[in-house]
C-alpha cells in the first residue's frame, strides 16, 4: 500500500462502539488503513441498508458507514463480498448489480462496474483481468479492473457460480444453488473445461498448503430437495479432480464460513461454535474451539496474525457485534458494525 494519507470527515450516526453500547453522535477521526479490516454489511436484502465498516487493530477504533460519510451515497442492496487490488477496494454489491471502486487509502468512489445479474465475489488473474461469480447468471464475467468495463464471459451452461481459488492456470468455482459440482475454468482460454461433483450445494472454498482444495458443502433440509441431505466438507485433489475425503456432519447442523490459518494448515468454520480442525485429521473436531455467543454469523482469519475474527448477528435486523479473538481463543476486543456482517479484507 502506498503512503498513508489523513483525511476528516464527520458521522452523524453509527459510528464505532468498543465494548460500549452507547454511540457517539459526531466524531472527527483520520483514517488509517494500514493497519486493519475493512468489513463488508449485508444489511437486509430489498432494504438497501448495506454498509462498509472499517476497524483499526493498533487503535481499537471503529468506523461504520465509511462509504455512505465518504461519498456521499448508499451503498445498495446487499453488500456481498471484498477484493483488493493496486489500493483499489472492490465492493461487491450483490442485489444491485454492480461492484463499486474505492481508494483503499480513503474510501474514496474511484469508478463502478455495472451489467451484471446477481455478482458474488470477484477474483483477480492479472492487473488487467478478473473473473466475477454470479448465483442468477449461468456464466461468469469477465472484466478489467482497471478501466472498470465488462471485457466478456464464460459460458457454463446450466450452472452459476458462487466461490473462486485457482492452483497454477485452472480456476475452480463452486456451483452452489441447488448444485452439485465444482467447475474446472482453463485460466488461459477463459472457458469451462471440466467439473467435479461433490456433496449437494457446494459453497466455501480454500486451499491448503498442499495444494489440496476443501469445499464447505451446505446440503440442504428437507422441502427444499427431495430429501434431506446433511452438509459436508471435502478434500479434492485439484490434478486427479477426484474427492480424497468427505466428512459428514450430523442432520441440522449448519456449517459455515469456511477459513484458513496463514500457514494454510488449519481450517476453522461456525457450525454455532468456532471450530478447528488441522487439514490432516481424519475426522471433524470434536468441541468448539470458541464457544458460540448467540448468533455467530460470519468469520475471518488475520492473514499477519492468525487473530479469529468472528460475528454475532444478533437478530438479523440490527448493528451486529464483532468479536476479535487471539490465535489461541482469548477474546481480545468487540465492537459493533453493520447488519449482517459478510466478508473482511485485512490491510
Amino acid at each position: 500500500m502506498g503512503m498513508k494519507k489523513l483525511f476528516q470527515i464527520i458521522l452523524l450516526l453509527f459510528v464505532c462502539w468498543s465494548c460500549d453500547d452507547d454511540p457517539v453522535e459526531t466524531v472527527f477521526f483520520d483514517l488509517d488503513t494500514q493497519n486493519g479490516v475493512f468489513i463488508a454489511c449485508e444489511g437486509n436484502f430489498m432494504y438497501g441498508n448495506s454498509s462498509l465498516s472499517f476497524y483499526n487493530t493498533e487503535t481499537g477504533k471503529v468506523i461504520n458507514q465509511l462509504f455512505y460519510a465518504r461519498n456521499n451515497a448508499p451503498l445498495g442492496d446487499v453488500t456481498q463480498s471484498l477484493a483488493f487490488q493496486n489500493n483499489t477496494l472492490f465492493i461487491v454489491v450483490n442485489n444491485s448489480g454492480k461492484i463499486y471502486a474505492v481508494d483503499s487509502e480513503t474510501a474514496a468512489f474511484k469508478g463502478v462496474i455495472t451489467g451484471l445479474t446477481s455478482p458474488r465475489y470477484i477474483h483477480f488473474l492479472s492487473n488487467e483481468k478478473a473473473y466475477v461469480s454470479d448465483i442468477y447468471a449461468n456464466h461468469i464475467s469477465i472484466i478489467n479492473p482497471q478501466t472498470f468495463e465488462l471485457t466478456g464471459r464464460i459460458d457454463l451452461g446450466n450452472h452459476t457460480s458462487e466461490q473462486i481459488v485457482q492452483i497454477d492456470n485452472r480456476v475452480f468455482v463452486s456451483s452452489w444453488s441447488f448444485d452439485e459440482y465444482i467447475l474446472v475454468i482453463d485460466a488461459e482460454a477463459d472457458e469451462l473445461i471440466n467439473k467435479i461433483k461433490v456433496p449437494f450445494q457446494p459453497k466455501e472454498l480454500q486451499v491448503d498448503d498442499n495444494d489440496k482444495i476443501w469445499v464447505l458443502s451446505q446440503g440442504s433440509t428437507e422441502g427444499f430437495s427431495d430429501e434431506e441431505i446433511p452438509p459436508a466438507l471435502s478434500r479434492i485433489d485439484p490434478v486427479t479432480l477426484t474427492i480424497e475425503q468427505t466428512f459428514r456432519f450430523e442432520d441440522g447442523e449448519l456449517p459455515a464460513g469456511l477459513e484458513m490459518n496463514s500457514t494454510k494448515d488449519t481450517l476453522f468454520f461456525i457450525n454455532r461454535g468456532v471450530y478447528k480442525m488441522p487439514v490432516t485429521s481424519r475426522h471433524l473436531p470434536d468441541s468448539a474451539f470458541i464457544e458460540p455467543k448467540r448468533l455467530f454469523y460470519s468469520l475471518a482469519v488475520n492473514p499477519k496474525s492468525n487473530e479469529i475474527y468472528v460475528s454475532d448477528a444478533v437478530d438479523y435486523t440490527q448493528n451486529a457485534l464483532l468479536y476479535r479473538y487471539s490465535k489461541e481463543g482469548k477474546l481480545l476486543d468487540s465492537f459493533r458494525v453493520g447488519i449482517n456482517p459478510s466478508d473482511f479484507m485485512f490491510q
